[in-house]
């Protein structure tokens, strides 16, 4: 089984989480040309179902010398471990839904910087609280920074669509809405798994790869309920019927399994490195995710073209803010 070696190896595994949760988003909008979010969300979770179950055969089973197989530790998992990491999964998926309709409302560079910034605040002090590990002074300065950069992209998006005849409550609405609940999803994934030794984790708990496929059960599971749900009662548009999923083609539905896939990966970068960094800096560092996510928004998908030249002010100083708060979460842990 392969396993995180130093603390930089793992502050890198978290810059590949922030990429891989960053820029999923994209295969959502390039969808979204022909296709619902609802049916995408579909197989986006598939997606995810597949990339855990790649990671747990290769990774998880026969890399490296330590540790035990993804099979024997499957085998051995307690029923309580089993279910945090299964109620990690429901609850990211029930806060992930409502992230992908603020994304089908608002755009990546609001939905992210909004929504999953907000999770990274209250995340890091929820997986701080179960499991401290680092300087608690640099971590919440670092904290504070990045809440101060959320509230200066919420004001530029405002500002930019202060004309509009679109609500833009709706938008924020649905982002604080996901971010709040994303909050609590990894503290239930980081509670299935030894933090402190992940080659020979204490009986009944899991590994990291485990963890991340029972994690991926509970968001399949779910998601009969939630995605029928917005299937049901969409925040725009009528509602649809589940038999147009499967008119779908080919090519649309690898776009979400290659979505799925992406955020897996970060997800599983993310535990990986929560041994040697701890639970609540890697997943603050991952959920730096936000800068990504906005750069594709305002660069590649242009969802501030005609805004005025203070939302663009504003966007700049998000960045800057976000940069610094990093920062301080990556010396927090070192």
């Amino acid at each position: 089984m392969f396993i995180v070696p130093t603390y930089a190896v793992a502050v890198v595994f978290c810059f590949l989480t922030m990429l891989c949760w960053g820029s999923w988003g994209n295969t959502q909008k390039l969808a979204a040309r022909t296709w619902r979010y609802e049916f995408f969300y579909w197989d986006y979770v598939l997606g995810v179902l597949l990339f855990s179950l790649l990671s747990a055969f290769t990774l998880g089973s026969f890399w490296g010398s330590e540790g035990r197989g993804f099979a024997a530790d499957l085998c051995q998992a307690g029923i309580a471990s089993l279910g945090s990491a299964f109620l990690g999964g429901v609850v990211f998926n029930a806060a992930n839904i409502l992230l992908s309709a603020a994304i089908a409302v608002c755009g990546m560079s609001v939905a992210f910087p909004v929504g999953v910034g907000l999770a990274l605040v209250l995340g890091v002090l929820v997986n701080y609280f179960g499991a401290a590990k680092g300087a608690p002074l640099y971590l919440f300065a670092g904290v504070f920074l990045i809440t101060v950069a959320i509230l200066l992209n919420a004001l530029a998006w405002r500002r930019a669509t202060a004309k509009r005849r679109k609500v833009p409550g709706k938008g924020l609405g649905l982002s604080i809405a996901a971010g709040v609940i994303m909050a609590f999803f990894f503290r239930f994934v980081a509670a299935s798994v030894d933090l402190e030794n992940f080659a020979a984790p204490a009986a009944g708990k899991l590994t990291p790869y485990t963890a991340v496929f029972v994690f991926s059960l509970g968001m399949f599971a779910s998601n009969f309920l939630f995605n029928t749900l917005a299937m049901r009662y969409p925040v725009e548009g009528g509602a649809v019927s589940p038999s147009g999923y499967f008119r779908g083609r080919a090519a649309t539905h690898l776009v979400g399994v290659v979505g799925g896939m992406i955020w897996c990966a970060g997800q599983s970068f993310s535990i990986l490195a929560s041994e040697r960094a701890g639970a609540a800096i890697s997943y603050g560092l991952g959920q730096g995710a936000t800068l990504v996510s906005a750069l594709w928004g305002i660069l590649i998908w242009k969802e501030f073209k005609d805004a005025p030249r203070s939302s663009l002010w504003l966007n700049a100083a998000m960045f800057l803010f976000f940069l610094l708060g990093l920062s301080l979460l990556i010396y927090a842990g070192a």
